[in-house]
């Protein structure tokens, strides 16, 4: 079994792609078949497979979250009590839980099996920089 951990820089709110990293990992551990697992070590940002070929789609995202789930500076959300580390961080943690902290990812001939649009992204939801640890697993 192999396994890393990447470190990724955020600057805001945003998605961070790190496909490559993936992909790297593989080839440098000359995986053969397996599933890749990705896991995030944190509460306050996620993981997405989504497209990566319009950067459209990624600043879409980001507002439609957004608007989901404003800051707790917005009236709508007085009703928040977990404000101690900013007006970013509970509805960071709220939009963490609507996706995912760990993904599966089929691994045949040393190569992830995304498709040809799809890429692996980090969804940071605080506002401020973070260095955010990520966990590659390949499991035969």
């Amino acid at each position: 079994m192999l396994q890393t951990v990447l470190s990724i820089s955020t600057s805001g709110q945003g998605l961070y792609e790190f496909t490559d990293a993936a992909q790297d990992f593989l080839r440098r551990g000359q995986a053969g078949e397996g599933l890749l697992t990705v896991f995030v070590r944190h509460t306050s940002c996620s993981l997405v497979i989504q497209e990566n070929a319009d950067p459209d789609v990624r600043h879409d995202l980001k507002t439609f979250f957004s608007r989901l789930v404003p800051p707790t500076t917005d009236p709508e959300m007085r009703w928040i009590t977990h404000t101690a580390e900013g007006p970013d961080d509970m509805p960071a943690h709220i939009k963490a839980a609507l996706t995912a902290v760990s993904i599966g990812i089929p691994v045949r001939e040393g190569r992830l099996m995304l498709g040809t649009w799809q890429g692996i992204y980090l969804f940071e939801h605080r506002d401020r920089p973070h260095v955010r640890q990520v966990v590659l697993h390949l499991s035969p």
